[in-house]
């Protein structure tokens, strides 16, 4: 069974930025199994169409039959214009299937997050070739399964050839062919345009998002949202709960990628100063003490001056690597005076904004949150709820005036 496979968690684990050849455990395409001691079959390809019937979108291994499963696809949809690939390899015969029914049809092909092995086989035969920005491409030489599952290096003319015939530069195949079964070698965007590989480089707001083809049920949009959004998870179910809907929703509809996590940062923020403005004096003052612990971060003050919540808890938690951020705060519920009011970076280690430098457009909210935390509690927390849940940054500066 000749096979160009890899590891999902050996391929997805590699950076996307650095050109790399990496070892990744190749699992055995062998046929099913017949006893319980054997490895289980690997899971086809799930294979849909797209929201207007512009797309076909396959996620998974190429196993035998895959191909037949998108002609029919194909047949029944005039109208299909590209295919979506997320795969981390299969069966050679089916991926040149595959690619013969795309170039047939002058499809175009688009990767929005990694294709592998003989998924790139397909990949090479679209009209245009589209590689999302961090997307993958990873080549490595075909090989057969021998006795016992042995993986033996097979003569790779076969994929040289399709290579070659695609388009392909022929330094760029040989080094292809190079590569070990055992290994991936995953070229560096620029390589790949100027072998030929890719025709253009894309944002995520091209295509229609892509994010739930292998799992489009609500369980599966509200996971992957927080996957995603993190911080989601110190927010109110039902608002969770409101935004994986409208996730889907838009996933179901067509919405672009880019657009999808645009509003989804906009609901995550909106309901975490929901979240905020229901919290007790404490947990406020906190905050505002989080805040000013970090104020000479640029981004800090940006964040505060857009109201933007998901902004301020990523800031915050890269400031302060290891640190839960702004959930931290969310997690505590105590009374007045409370452990709430600790939460956050313990006061010794603090970054003491009148000993850094703060950007001058961040001198005004800095001041402002600074006056608030030297008044009573109860008035502190006040005002911080005015500077912290504003609108704007005129209403921000505003706030730091005696």
């Amino acid at each position: 069974m000749r096979a160009l496979v890899i590891g999902a968690a050996g391929f997805a684990a590699i950076s996307p930025v650095a050109e790399v050849t990496a070892s990744v455990p190749v699992p055995a395409l062998a046929p099913r199994p017949d006893g319980p001691g054997d490895e289980p079959p690997e899971v086809e390809a799930r294979v849909a169409l797209g929201p207007g019937g512009r797309d076909i979108r396959l996620a998974g291994d190429l196993t035998e039959g895959v191909a037949a499963r998108v002609a029919a696809l194909l047949a029944a949809n005039p109208g299909v214009e590209r295919i979506h690939l997320t795969s981390d390899g299969g069966l050679v015969d089916e991926a040149e299937a595959l690619g013969a029914l795309v170039a047939e049809r002058g499809l175009a092909t688009y990767v929005p997050d990694a294709c592998a092995s003989a998924c790139t086989l397909v990949f090479v035969r679209g009209r245009t070739r589209y590689l999302a920005i961090g997307g993958q491409l990873g080549f490595h030489a075909p090989y057969e399964l021998g006795p016992g599952g042995r993986i033996e290096a097979v003569d790779p003319s076969a994929e040289r050839a399709a290579y070659l015939a695609a388009g392909l530069t022929s330094g760029f195949v040989a080094q292809t062919m190079t590569v070990a079964p055992e290994d991936i070698w995953i070229p560096e965007p620029a390589r790949l345009r100027q072998a030929g590989v890719v025709t253009e480089m894309v944002g995520s707001d091209r295509f229609p998002d892509s994010t739930l083809d292998s799992d489009p049920s609500p369980p599966a949009a509200r996971s992957e949202l927080l996957r995603n959004l993190p911080i989601l998870s110190a927010a109110d179910p039902a608002a969770v709960d409101e935004a994986a809907a409208w996730y889907r929703d838009g996933y179901l509809a067509g919405r672009s990628e880019a657009e999808a996590i645009a509003g989804l940062r906009q609901r995550a923020s909106a309901a975490l100063r929901r979240k905020f403005r229901a919290a007790d004096d404490a947990t406020v003052r906190a905050l505002g003490q989080f805040v000013l612990a970090n104020a000479a971060a640029a981004e800090v003050c940006a964040a505060l001056a857009a109201a933007d919540f998901v902004r301020l808890d990523e800031t915050l938690r890269g400031a302060q690597p290891g640190r839960p951020g702004l959930a931290a705060l969310l997690a505590q519920r105590s009374s007045e005076g409370g452990s709430a009011a600790k939460v956050g970076v313990k006061q010794s280690r603090m970054v003491r904004p009148e000993h850094a430098f703060v950007p001058p457009v961040c001198a005004g909210p800095i001041e402002a949150v600074r006056h608030a935390l030297a008044r009573p509690p109860h008035e502190a927390a006040l005002a911080l709820r005015k500077i912290l849940l504003g609108d704007s940054l005129a209403t921000i500066v505003s706030a730091a005036i005696p």
